[in-house]
């Protein structure tokens, strides 16, 4: 059998975050330990308790055309910007339409989008609403705007879990290609929810972080200090490809989509099993299904949002999940930096976590000044600094972990080349 019989690797990136308009300036942001966290600046935040977040710093209106522009929601912008990216980063791969599929979701959708337009129909009426507001809001559009730019047939899909949204589409798109339904897909995620309702919602349930006067330092993952997540939006997006298809075109391999580990907590509808166990199920069946042992994992990329409860259950799972092998492990928490996507974050997490693998560099997890006493005690090595990471023993592999509302997580496994 061929080396590559049933193989998926990564050929492309793409990205827009926070940090930087492209998956070169995220990178070396996070490398470099820089928050993309600000103030905000628009009025309506001086009426909420939380009045910081974590935007992107490049405007879609400059990469997207105008008439296309005002028939999508910002998410989709972002999704589409990101998906170019890697499409290109991919060598613009020929391939046959039908053999071609995307898996890119969003967490919320369009929510932007049909908030505006409640606003208009209650101020002016029904007939002043866009007749785009459907396609804007659906959760389908993202994939569904970059399944018509590309001509993809195989299938476009949205799942979507939350704020695992994005890690489970990738891990979809993993599925398409080993099913044997395509033999290239886009996938990945974004989110864009940087407006009044969010803020209200989250900050209802007590989740968001208040330090107002310190925004840089808002977003405080593993540390004792945390007191909430801060949100950001952006988008992030890879090329899978089976690694036959890959070969026969020469394109240039980032990392090998090894595996991947999907389960639920069947706890709660908004907290974490505070034991961890749907964490250590989701990373058992990823080293699994990529037939690894917990030895070769040299990186993880943690949910870790700077909850209380998350924060710990999580650092539990990967403790249980990896075993003797945890200290020769380096742990990151870029959320520290780029704030949480929600719906987009497993995307942009996956992306820096393949960036890790290729480079062999963790970034750092940065506000850790102090770590939680119960999070020590797991024993898991936190990165508060950037570091290299080893290679042996060979293969290596990285982990991406995400979590969701209603109890989802999903664990993305990385192998080096």
């Amino acid at each position: 059998m061929s080396q590559c019989a049933g193989r998926v690797v990564v050929t492309g990136l793409g990205a827009i975050t926070p940090l930087g308009e492209d998956v070169a300036s995220t990178w070396a942001a996070l490398l470099a330990g820089k928050s993309g966290v600000c103030t905000l600046s628009e009025s309506w935040a001086d009426e909420l308790p939380v009045r910081i977040a974590a935007p992107v710093r490049t405007d879609p209106g400059a990469m997207i055309p105008s008439g296309q522009l005002r028939c999508m929601d910002r998410s989709q912008q972002l999704a589409l910007i990101a998906a170019r990216q890697a499409w290109q980063d991919a060598g613009a791969p020929a391939v046959e339409s039908d053999r071609l599929g995307v898996s890119i979701t969003t967490g919320l959708g369009g929510l932007g989008a049909i908030l505006d337009a409640h606003d208009i129909l209650r101020k002016q009426g029904w007939r002043r609403v866009s007749p785009f507001t459907v396609p804007m809001f659906i959760a389908n559009g993202t994939a569904a705007w970059i399944g018509i730019e590309l001509g993809a047939r195989a299938g476009v899909h949205a799942p979507v879990s939350a704020c695992a949204s994005g890690a489970e589409a990738i891990g979809y798109g993993i599925d398409m290609i080993r099913s044997g339904r395509a033999d290239v897909v886009v996938a990945g995620a974004a989110e864009a929810a940087i407006i009044p309702m969010t803020f209200a919602m989250f900050g209802a349930m007590r989740a968001l972080s208040r330090r107002n006067d310190d925004p840089e330092r808002a977003s405080r993952p593993f540390d004792k200090a945390r007191d909430g997540f801060v949100l950001g939006e952006g988008a992030g997006v890879v090329v899978l490809e089976s690694a036959e298809h890959a070969a026969r075109r020469g394109a240039d391999v980032v990392a090998v989509a090894a595996g991947v580990g999907y389960s639920a907590d069947a706890y709660d509808v908004a907290k974490a099993a505070p034991n961890g166990a749907g964490v250590v199920m989701a990373i058992q069946q990823a080293l699994a299904d990529a037939d690894i042992t917990p030895e070769h994992v040299v990186h993880i990329n943690a949910h870790a949002t700077s909850t209380l409860v998350g924060d710990v259950a999580e650092a539990m799972a990967i403790s249980q999940a990896i075993g003797n092998a945890v200290s020769g492990m380096v742990v990151s928490a870029t959320k520290s930096m780029t704030g949480h996507l929600l719906g987009g974050s497993g995307a942009i997490e996956a992306v820096a976590a393949i960036c890790a693998l290729r480079d062999f560099m963790a970034p750092p997890t940065i506000n850790l000044e102090e770590p939680d006493d119960e999070i020590i005690a797991t024993g898991i090595n936190i990165a508060a600094e950037a570091c290299e990471l080893r290679t042996a023993p060979w293969p290596a592999a990285a982990l991406s972990n995400s979590s969701g509302f209603g109890g989802h997580n999903v664990t993305l496994a990385f192998m080096a080349l």
